[in-house]
C-alpha cells in the first residue's frame, strides 16, 4: 500500500503543469499552441519570457525533488524511488492535459538530486559540458542522462541506477524527434531563434 501511495503521490506532484500555469497567469499565448506544444521550460522560452522559462525549470525540478523528499520522510527506502518514478511519469503524462506533458529533463534532475546529490552533480556537469561544446540542449540532456545510471552504480547506488535506467529510456523516447533532428543536422541550437511551428 505504501508503494502505491508513493507512486500516486509522486504522480500528482509531477503532473502539476507549472509551465502552462505560469504562462496563463502571465497572459501569454497558450503554451500548447506554440513550438512543440510541450509544457516544459524549453517551450516556455519560445514565448519570449526568459523569466517564466527559468521559473518553470526550477519548479519542474522542485516538484520532482519534493515528491522524493516527502515520500522519503514518510516511508524511507523504496518509496522514494517509486515517488521519483511517479513524478517523472506525471510530468510526461499529466492526466489533466490528456497525458501530453513535457519531456521530463528538469523533473528527472530534481528527482535525481533528491535521491543522490552527487549523482545529480554528475548529470549537471555533463549537461553543462556538452551544452557548451555543442550548443544543443537536447544532446546535453541525452548525454547526461545516458551516463547517470553508470554514475549511480559507480557511487554505490544500485537502486538509483536501476530506476534511472528506466527513466533514461523514457527520456530518450520523449526526445526521439530531437534525436532525428540531431542526426540530420536540423536541431535548433541554444540561443537560436525558433519558428513557432517548430517541434522540439
Amino acid at each position: 500500500m505504501s508503494i502505491l501511495l508513493a507512486l500516486g503521490f509522486g504522480y500528482l506532484c509531477g503532473s502539476i503543469p507549472f509551465g502552462l500555469l505560469l504562462t496563463r497567469l502571465a497572459g501569454t499565448a497558450d503554451l500548447r499552441s506554440i513550438g512543440s506544444g510541450n509544457i516544459g521550460a524549453t517551450n516556455v522560452l519560445r514565448t519570449g519570457r526568459k523569466d517564466l522559462a527559468l521559473a518553470t525549470l526550477l519548479l519542474d525540478a522542485l516538484k520532482g525533488a519534493a515528491a522524493v523528499l516527502i515520500a522519503g520522510f514518510v516511508a524511507p527506502g523504496v518509496a522514494e524511488l517509486v515517488a521519483a518514478l511517479g513524478a517523472f511519469l506525471g510530468h510526461v503524462f499529466p492526466v489533466w492535459l490528456n497525458f501530453r506533458g513535457g519531456k521530463g529533463v528538469a523533473t528527472y534532475l530534481g528527482c535525481l538530486l533528491a535521491l543522490d546529490w552527487m549523482v545529480g552533480l554528475v548529470f549537471v556537469a555533463l549537461w553543462i559540458g556538452v551544452a557548451m561544446a555543442t550548443r544543443y540542449s537536447s544532446a546535453a540532456a541525452l548525454t547526461a542522462s545516458a551516463a547517470t545510471p553508470l554514475a549511480a552504480l559507480l557511487l554505490g547506488r544500485p537502486g538509483v541506477a536501476a530506476l534511472f535506467s528506466l527513466l533514461t529510456l523514457l527520456l530518450w523516447v520523449m526526445h526521439r524527434a530531437n534525436i532525428a533532428r540531431l542526426v540530420n543536422g536540423t536541431e535548433s541550437k541554444i540561443g537560436s531563434s525558433s519558428k513557432l511551428g517548430e517541434r522540439a
